[in-house]
């Protein structure tokens, strides 16, 4: 029973690490790709590709942090790399989380109808507005360094004084969730950021639903449209990193015990599955990126059966 668990979650984990590799890479490519042939390329379309290689670094790095959290690997050999790893994987999960916030005011910006003086102000100076959160991103990304390297030297001190392999063990476990701990309680701040955009996509929606009730009949006009895909975007956003962070910190106060239950099994499958799954999101949510995934489904699909040049 634990091997069949074992065997699928490793099968399920592969599958989500691939197809998110196809699916960013998609992104990133078909941007890349447009942006040459145009000469310029759109603020949402910069950040969706900047997005698209930080969620690439991210699989990367959460693959080779999972494998060894897995295999509970020799501690003095991951001594030496758990530094690089994290700030690997600290430095693209950092910006994968505020792309995707930013992304998330763009779209309110664009799409919300206010009639408030700073929202008209905001909307206006959208470029300030990503500016600004980038430049506080940033901020927050040096603190983060910071308080990892305190964290990582203190441990690396520990671990050379200590011979005892239980608690280098114990130790390692307890400085991964001093890290995730302090990594996660940073991205609050851009998570909740995101979760306010939701609240007032939302009651934009209920406030132009509520105007157009007596002017047209059907609900579903452009501005309804545009609302419903920014909101589904948003939820799919937040609730993919719920989950990222419950499996993250499952994951890691299950490495101390000896034996794992069935669910811990399926703890990287949650984690892996925010930067894998959130790109093919990202990509129905655009119409451009959708309409060229789909182009390009039908081309291979075509090319598989044999089609000729002028089948369907």
């Amino acid at each position: 029973m634990v091997a069949a668990v074992q065997v699928m979650s490793a099968t399920i984990l592969n599958v989500e690490f691939i197809t998110g590799n196809l699916g960013n890479g998609f992104i990133a490519l078909g941007n890349i790709v447009d942006w040459v042939k145009r000469g310029k390329i759109s603020a949402v379309d910069g950040i969706l590709t900047a997005l698209a290689i930080s969620r690439i670094t991210v699989l990367w790095s959460l693959y080779i942090m999972v494998s060894i959290f897995s295999i509970y690997p020799d501690l003095d050999a991951a001594m030496q790399t758990v530094r690089l790893t994290n700030h690997i994987w600290l430095i693209s999960n950092h910006f994968s989380i505020w792309l995707a916030t930013i992304l998330s005011i763009l779209y309110f910006l664009k799409i919300a109808n206010f009639s408030n003086s700073i929202f008209l102000y905001l909307r206006w100076r959208f470029t300030k507005v990503v500016l600004v959160a980038f430049l506080v991103s940033l901020f927050l990304l040096f603190i983060d360094i910071l308080v990892t390297n305190i964290i990582i030297d203190r441990w690396m001190d520990e671990f050379e004084a200590n011979v005892s392999y239980s608690y280098k063990l114990k130790n390692f476990a307890n400085t991964s969730r001093h890290l995730v701990l302090t990594n996660t309680m940073l991205t609050l701040i851009p998570f909740t950021m995101s979760m306010t955009m939701f609240v007032l996509l939302i009651f934009s929606l209920w406030k132009h639903l509520k105007k157009i009730k007596h002017i047209i009949k059907s609900s579903r006009d452009v501005s309804t449209t545009a609302h419903i895909q920014a909101l589904k975007t948003v939820v799919a956003f937040l609730l993919l990193y719920v989950i990222f962070t419950f499996s993250l910190f499952a994951q890691l106060w299950g490495y101390e015990f000896e034996e794992k239950n069935v669910f811990e099994y399926f703890c990287p499958v949650g984690i892996i599955a925010f930067p894998s799954l959130h790109s093919f999101v990202l990509i129905m949510g655009n119409s451009k990126l959708r309409q060229t995934s789909l182009l390009t489904l039908s081309l291979l699909r075509c090319k598989i059966q044999g089609c000729g040049p002028f089948s369907p």
